[in-house]
């Protein structure tokens, strides 16, 4: 089966856990979905995936086609920026605080078990 090798980074460990850990990715815990690089296409692309705001992008579309248009271009997007904009600072602060509980448990002193 699979196992996992844990070495030390202390005293006459060291030089082993430097040459070892070139080898492996960290053991840090990363439950967060975006990155300040990737928050606002990622976090659209998700929205958008919602029916109801695809609907409401569509109506914006459409009232941009002057031959279509019903009411102002500006009012017709207004209900759909506000969602957007609701829901993108709730995702936000979600993950904010999910980085914050990373952080603080990537921190915690760990006791490792020696012989």
């Amino acid at each position: 089966g699979k196992h996992r090798i844990v070495i030390p980074c202390l005293g006459h460990f060291k030089e082993e856990y430097e040459k070892v850990s070139k080898l492996y990715m960290n053991n840090k815990i990363r439950t967060t979905k975006y990155t300040l690089l990737n928050f606002l296409p990622r976090n659209l692309f998700e929205q958008f995936h919602r029916v109801a705001n695809l609907y409401f992008l569509f109506l914006v579309v459409l009232n941009w086609v002057p031959l279509v248009e019903a009411f102002q271009k500006e009012i017709t997007m207004l209900p759909l920026v506000v969602v957007l904009t609701i829901i993108a600072v709730k995702d936000g602060l979600e993950d904010y605080s999910k980085y914050k509980m990373d952080k603080q448990i990537n921190n915690l002193l760990t006791k490792v078990y020696s012989r």
